[in-house]
């Protein structure tokens, strides 16, 4: 009995398995976006972060990211909110209006500290890549980049964490695992594996240049859930 009862249940995780990835068996092709011109302005400041919390720094062209046939960029031209309602330079709507340019006028800073942005993509949606830029003018390292999902405006039920790398629990979501990076022309994706949801929320907490936060762009890669 206790055998059949295991063969039973590995049989239906299975099939969760395989409903909850239909999309693994699609065609997939190279996520293109348009990349932004290099532009580092400003000397390079040491990273002290110690190694083992650093991936390689990217050189080169990035290895192609493939998503199924058919995705867009969702957050194009959606709202943004954030938990700094005043941002110290620019607007929010630069975030989502593919200016990827360092120049002042193409990117929003806030204060500093523990700071969210908020894009509503407006309906459900299947996510492959958030795609973020936060400043690529210098060599710098974002502090406790978190990207968060849910159906729910205010986080506050049912929220899904899909990258963390806050390896000392600043922002209190746990420490993550994920490794921080160098900030580059071409953005850093956080694959999503096609997470259902229709808010993503990214956190930042200062950088290894100074305590404010700074965004260029995001890109939310997907479809909507019919």
């Amino acid at each position: 009995m206790q055998t059949t009862k295991r063969i039973v249940a590995g049989a239906v995780t299975g099939l969760l398995l395989v409903a909850g990835c239909a999309w693994a068996d699609e065609a997939k092709v190279p996520l293109k976006t348009e990349l932004p011109k290099p532009q580092m302005v400003s000397t390079p400041l040491p990273i002290k972060i110690p190694a083992q919390y650093m991936e390689p720094e990217l050189t080169g062209l990035r290895p192609d990211f493939m998503v199924p046939s058919g995705c867009t960029n969702l957050a194009a031209g959606k709202k943004v909110t954030a938990s700094d309602k005043d941002p110290v330079v620019g607007e929010l709507a630069f975030i989502t209006d593919g200016d990827k340019s360092t120049e002042e006028g193409s990117y929003v800073e806030f204060a500093a500290g523990k700071q969210w942005i908020q894009i509503d993509l407006e309906r459900q949606c299947e996510m492959f890549a958030v795609l973020i830029w936060h400043f690529h003018g210098a060599r710098i390292v974002y502090r406790g980049v978190v990207v968060q999902v849910s159906d729910d405006p205010t986080f506050t039920k049912d929220v899904k964490t899909i990258y963390n790398n806050d390896y000392e629990n600043a922002l209190g979501f746990g420490a993550g695992k994920d490794l921080v990076y160098i900030e580059n022309y071409q953005g850093k994706i956080v694959d999503t594996k096609g997470m259902k949801g229709r808010y993503v929320r990214l956190w930042s907490n200062g950088s290894t240049a100074n305590n404010m936060n700074r965004y260029i762009e995001v890109e939310v890669w997907g479809r909507a859930v019919k």
